[in-house]
């Protein structure tokens, strides 16, 4: 019986503490793993640009208890890229406006105007959040 199906998701995720060095080396890693996958090199580096911030938000922001981990999971589906931030803060993040001399408070500006889609949601339990985007891949791959 000859069965025709579609290729399963590729999936992985990685699991880094909450410090700041955390965020380049989630950057490599998902540019390594883009690479991988032979997602198109522009969209790979949009993707590590937006990863990035949400990692920074993370890394900055979200109150948890010493020893908490930051999680970074990235899923190719199809013709979606989606890229995951997961923390233990419940508080969901909510896009500010930046004055042009604030050295911060840009990223999430930037991931709604980079992405496809992007949000943000309670996780199962209450505990945490997960922040993520996705990126069109239009059959570039």
């Amino acid at each position: 019986m000859d069965r025709t199906t579609s290729p399963l998701p590729k999936d992985v995720q990685w699991q880094f503490p909450r410090g700041p060095r955390s965020v380049s080396r989630a950057r490599v890693l998902l540019a390594e793993q883009a690479h991988a996958w032979k997602v198109p090199d522009e969209l790979a580096e949009t993707a590590v640009l937006l990863l990035s911030e949400l990692m920074t938000n993370a890394v900055r922001h979200a109150r948890v208890p010493v020893g908490r981990d930051v999680v970074a999971r990235c899923v190719l589906g199809g013709d979606i890229f989606r890229v995951e931030v997961i923390d233990a803060n419940v508080d969901l993040p909510c896009p500010r406006p930046a004055g042009p001399d604030d050295e911060s408070g840009r990223g999430l500006a930037l991931v709604e105007a980079l992405s496809d889609a992007w949000g943000a949601n309670p996780r199962p339990y209450g505990i945490g959040k997960t922040v993520w985007f996705e990126l069109i891949l239009d059959g570039r791959l």
